[in-house]
């Protein structure tokens, strides 16, 4: 017994181990920057939710075009009459009296008869059996309604107004991916450069320390050359501390866990880069999916005017009804029993609405909706005036960019050479320490101004391509 409780623990251990282990798996993903977009929108709740927008109109739309089809519907009851209710019903004998006397007709006596000894009585009585029961059944159709059937023409329209939310969503999610995506690429090529440059001034250091033993070099210049390099190491843990938080956003936008693992593959090319600034002379504004977005809100408020304009048509449904009611009277038959009576009733028609006077309500609904369409017309107006002045800036922004990180890396080639002929200055005793520290700053400098260059050249980039409907 106590063998098999042992063995039982056992495999509940071990399951709940296999378990854990499996659901503490991490994810490794590696990703260039078109696959991280995909992911990324894949993953994107703002476009899940979005999506499921879209269907939720699609069953909207789908229940309004139950308007146009018959509506069945069954009723029944059953009432029990404590007490039936009744009516005071009067009740005479004195038209007999009166035919009688006009007759000329005797009493027993061989009297006349007498209309004041006729009588007057008030009785209570009841049309209604204890026990009643009804069943029904109905069915309508509408047979015309000017805003059902203008709903219905808008199904499509509204349909396409939801796929253009997720379209101009697409859009935004794809620009934020890319700029979270370059930062965390720049910082990784920075980290390297600055890797480099730990491993150059960790080597200085040490030839310093062997001149300094050998009287070639003061104390002073190896205390310098120490801060040197102990402020690129805190340059290097700031950088780290940037790269973990640019991958924790990035991670966040790509909608995956914060412990997988991520690895990027891009390639930076600066040529490619380069050769993204060109003339679009073909563009068009209907390419931006802002653009389409509003005329398809457009084409909402010509359906929703043309909707209230309808309002002043008639509305006609048919109808038909049938019922079938019983009665259980109280008193019992000759057999007994107490049956039941029943009663068929059955109706068929037309039911017509005419609007002829609503204060004026159509016309000031009209009057709104006209005045909501101006409001997208100027909105349109206002887009593509935006549009402009972005594709403006984008291509200035992007040219500028250009401009600046081909400086910045001629600098750091500069840089580079200033510091190793300065570093063989000194090694051969020409030169003093000041210039070989002063030297390795500028080259850090122009490092960090070239990376700098460099991300405002990807974020420009992202910019120009969303402005010309390009990324």
């Amino acid at each position: 017994m106590k063998n098999r409780i042992f063995h039982q623990s056992f495999w509940i251990l071990f399951i709940i181990v296999v378990h854990s282990s499996i659901t503490d798996v991490q994810a490794i993903y590696k990703l260039n920057v078109d696959q991280a977009v995909v992911l990324g929108m894949k993953n994107s709740i703002e476009l899940k939710n979005l999506q499921l927008d879209y269907k939720i109109q699609e069953q909207k739309n789908n229940e309004l075009t139950t308007a146009v089809y018959p509506t069945v519907a069954a009723a029944g009851g059953f009432t029990y009459y404590t007490n039936v209710p009744k009516i005071q019903f009067p009740s005479s004998d004195r038209p007999i009296y009166e035919v009688l006397k006009k007759e000329g007709v005797k009493d027993g006596s061989g009297n006349e008869i007498d209309v004041a000894n006729s009588t007057f009585a008030v009785n209570a009585v009841s049309f209604v059996q204890p026990l009643n029961t009804q069943l029904g059944l109905s069915v309508n159709q509408l047979l015309f309604q000017p805003d059902v059937f203008v709903g219905l023409q808008a199904r499509k329209t509204i349909l396409q107004l939801s796929q253009n939310n997720i379209d101009v969503a697409n859009e935004n999610v794809k620009e934020k991916i890319h700029k979270a995506y370059y930062a965390v690429l720049i910082t990784q090529k920075q980290i390297d450069v600055l890797a480099s440059t730990k491993q150059r001034l960790s080597a200085l250091l040490r030839d310093m320390n062997q001149m300094f033993i050998t009287g070639f070099a003061e104390k002073l210049d190896v205390d310098k050359l120490q801060v040197t390099l102990n402020n690129t190491e805190a340059a290097e843990n700031q950088l780290n501390n940037v790269l973990r938080i640019g991958k924790a956003s990035l991670k966040m936008a790509l909608g995956i866990q914060q412990s997988d693992s991520l690895e990027l593959t891009q390639n930076l090319d600066i040529q490619a880069l380069k050769a993204d600034l060109m003339t679009v002379e073909d563009f068009n504004y209907e390419k931006r999916k802002e653009i389409a977005l509003l005329n398809t809100a457009m084409e909402l408020q010509k359906i929703d005017f043309k909707r209230y304009k309808l309002a002043y048509l008639p509305t006609l449904a048919a109808f038909y009804q049938f019922q079938r009611s019983g009665q259980k009277t109280g008193t019992p038959d000759l057999n007994g029993e107490k049956p039941w009576f029943w009663f068929n009733t059955g109706l068929v028609g037309l039911q017509l609405n005419v609007p002829i006077y609503s204060g004026g309500k159509r016309k000031f609904l009209m009057n709104q909706s006209r005045f909501a369409a101006e409001k997208v017309e100027n909105s349109l107006q206002q887009m593509k005036q935006f549009i402009d002045l972005e594709q403006e800036v984008a291509k200035s922004s992007l040219n500028n960019a250009i401009i600046n990180l081909d400086v910045q890396e001629s600098n750091v080639k500069l840089a580079e050479e200033v510091f190793t002929k300065t570093k063989l200055k000194y090694e051969n005793g020409l030169g003093s320490s000041f210039e070989v520290l002063q030297s390795d700053t500028e080259l850090q400098r122009a490092q960090g101004s070239y990376f700098q260059a460099l991300y405002e050249a990807m974020i420009a980039k992202t910019s120009y391509a969303k402005a010309y409907s390009k990324l």
